[in-house]
């Protein structure tokens, strides 16, 4: 190992607690802070760290030092390098890498992140996404709110319910942003949401994007293939062939779906009848909203004579959503599609380090994949820019 001794010879120092300056030294303790190996040896770094007694304040207070943060016993390059590494896999394998505890590197990323949120300012927040995703097994969930302007994390807290929405307001202003400065909420029709915008963003408008009233058609399509495969044989083994967008489709799904969606099962009427509703958000443009409206209408019709349960519901779905509905087609980036991305990211990173301790952790860590906070330490590794 190859340790680092630094020395402070001044007799006097300025109190951290008032500033006060020329004030003399009570005494000195000794401190050590794991740094960055050298080669392949560790490095620590000593110094005996004065103690200020004020003669203004009165105060008798230790000082603090710039390569690292107060309190911890690692460098803030090494804890730089620490947070790199659990941004791209599981922090147990972090620490072995790091050569110490997993409980030391979850304390470095609470510690950052709390500290990087804390200096985040969510003054400009106009345009906002709620999700729920699921932190662990059986029903437990986090609320995830996105800035879609800036297509960033800046909430998260446990639940799924109408609080968190009242969570996030405060939160927000916290951060030096206005509820009424919220112009549109973006979400799925969950009940839960919807009172909760209702009542804690009265003023902002709610908008269902289109990848949820897709995948309401997905599902509906997905019931009528289960009751029809009981006695078609030909639907054995097709659902996702169902469910996918036909441009994804292999060359053995295409063979197997080459006469299939033209025959007169009821599953090929269902899936005429997603596929279209995909095609009205696919052409969709925020100069044409009212064009997207008369297409959706005349969808509904078609719906509504399909003789097709699950669609007769869904088409009453709609309706009973139609104004939210509409608002998502009025500009391009009302969805959630960037919210469901970063679902993705979160679960696949859950499952590679097969799950977290606590609701805690999986927050911390959603603010370090997706917050794009930018008061955390940067790559220690990477060449510095002139």
């Amino acid at each position: 190992r190859i340790d680092l001794y630094v020395v402070w010879r001044s007799g006097s120092a300025a109190c951290p607690a008032c500033s006060a300056a020329d004030q003399k030294l009570h005494d000195h303790r000794q401190r050590s802070w794991r740094h960055l190996d050298f080669f392949q040896f560790e490095a620590y770094v000593h110094c005996s760290l004065p103690r200020v007694a004020c003669s203004v304040c009165g105060a008798t207070t230790q000082l603090s030092v710039p390569w690292a943060r107060e309190g911890s016993r690692f460098t803030l390059m090494f804890e730089a390098l620490a947070l790199t590494l659990a941004r791209e896999m599981p922090v147990s394998a972090c620490a072995r890498i790091l050569r110490c505890a997993d409980n030391t590197v979850w304390r470095q990323i609470d510690a950052h992140v709390c500290l990087a949120r804390a200096q985040e300012s969510y003054a400009n927040v106009k345009v906002i996404g709620i999700d729920e995703t699921s932190c662990a097994k059986g029903h437990s969930y986090i609320t995830l709110v996105h800035d879609l302007d800036k297509a960033r994390l800046i909430h998260a807290t446990p639940g799924k319910d109408a609080s968190t929405v009242q969570r996030f307001t405060e939160d927000l202003k916290s951060h030096q942003g206005q509820p009424q400065a919220i112009e549109v909420v973006c979400m799925d029709m969950s009940k839960a949401f919807i009172a909760g915008a209702a009542q804690h963003l009265p003023t902002a408008a709610i908008a269902f994007d289109g990848f949820h009233v897709v995948q309401l058609a997905n599902r509906a399509v997905d019931v009528v293939r289960r009751e029809e495969a009981r006695g078609e044989r030909w639907l054995k083994k097709t659902r996702w062939c169902w469910l996918k967008d036909k441009a994804r489709w292999t060359l053995k799904e295409q063979d197997k779906m080459d006469w299939l969606p033209h025959t007169r099962l009821k599953t090929a009427r269902a899936w005429r009848l997603k596929e279209a509703l995909r095609d009205i958000y696919r052409s969709a443009r925020s100069d044409a909203a009212e064009q997207s409206a008369q297409a959706l209408t005349k969808w509904l019709h078609w719906a509504q004579r399909s003789r097709l349960a699950p669609f007769k519901d869904l088409a009453k779905t709609i309706k009973q959503h139609w104004a939210g509905i509409l608002k998502a087609f009025d500009a391009a980036h009302l969805h959630t599609g960037y919210v469901e991305a970063v679902n993705s990211l979160l679960q696949a990173a859950k499952a590679k380090a097969r799950g977290y301790g606590t609701t805690d952790h999986f927050i911390a860590m959603a603010f370090l994949i997706a917050g794009k906070l930018t008061h955390l330490p940067g790559n220690p590794l990477l060449k510095a820019r002139a």
